[in-house]
C-alpha cells in the first residue's frame, strides 16, 4: 500500500564531482550506521545535490536491497516536484523493468505527494529490506512505500550497477564491500 511518500531524482548527462558534509538525519534513521561513501551530482556544470549512503555493517553493494541503508540528498538547488517524479520514474526504468501498472500507480503517487525542495533541504530514504522504503524531509518524517519491488528499484537509480550514474555510485560504495 502507499502512503505518502517523496522520491529523489537523477537528472540525466550528470558530471559527478567531490561532495561536502551532510546532516546528521541519517545516522538517526539508523543509528548502528557508518558513512560508507559521498558523491555530488552535478548537471551540465550546475550543482544539483551532494549524496551519502549510510549502511550497517556487513553491506554488500551487489546485495543492496537485501540491507537496511540510508541515502540521504543534501539539495543545492531548487527542484520541483513534479520534474522530481517524472524522472525518478525514467531513472527505475533504466535499473530494472517497470510494468505499465507499476508506473502508473507510482508516478500517480509520486506526482501527488511529492514537495518542491529548495538550496538547503535534504531528504533521507531508509531502506527496509523486504518492506520498502521510509523518507524525512529535514529530518521530519514523511511517509513510506510499503513495496519491495519499487524500493530495489528507486535505491538502485544510485546503487545498481545500471545505474546511469556509475562514478556517483562508485563514489557512494567507496567504502563498501563488493562492488560488481
Amino acid at each position: 500500500m502507499l502512503r505518502r511518500q517523496l522520491l529523489i531524482a537523477v537528472p540525466a548527462a550528470v558530471c559527478v564531482g567531490l561532495a561536502r558534509a551532510t546532516h546528521a538525519g541519517a545516522p538517526g534513521l539508523l543509528p548502528s550506521g557508518r558513512r560508507l561513501g559521498q558523491a555530488r551530482l552535478r548537471f551540465f556544470g550546475l550543482s544539483v545535490y551532494d549524496a551519502t549512503l549510510w549502511a550497517e555493517p556487513g553491506f554488500d553493494a551487489v546485495q543492496f536491497e537485501r540491507h537496511r541503508f540510508v541515502l540521504e540528498l543534501h539539495y543545492l538547488r531548487t527542484l520541483y516536484g513534479k520534474a522530481i517524479a517524472e524522472r525518478s520514474l525514467k531513472e527505475m526504468r533504466g535499473v530494472g523493468s517497470v510494468s505499465d501498472a507499476q508506473a502508473t500507480r507510482w508516478l500517480d503517487a509520486m506526482l501527488k505527494l511529492f514537495p518542491d525542495v529548495k538550496d538547503g533541504d535534504h531528504i533521507a530514504g531508509l531502506h527496509v529490506p523486504g518492506e520498502g522504503a521510509r523518507f524525512t524531509l529535514n529530518e521530519r518524517p514523511l511517509g513510506d512505500v510499503s513495496d519491495a519491488e519499487f524500493a530495489r528499484l528507486f535505491f538502485g537509480i544510485w546503487l545498481s550497477p545500471a545505474t546511469s550514474e556509475p562514478q556517483m555510485r562508485t563514489q557512494l560504495l567507496a567504502q563498501a564491500g563488493t562492488t560488481s
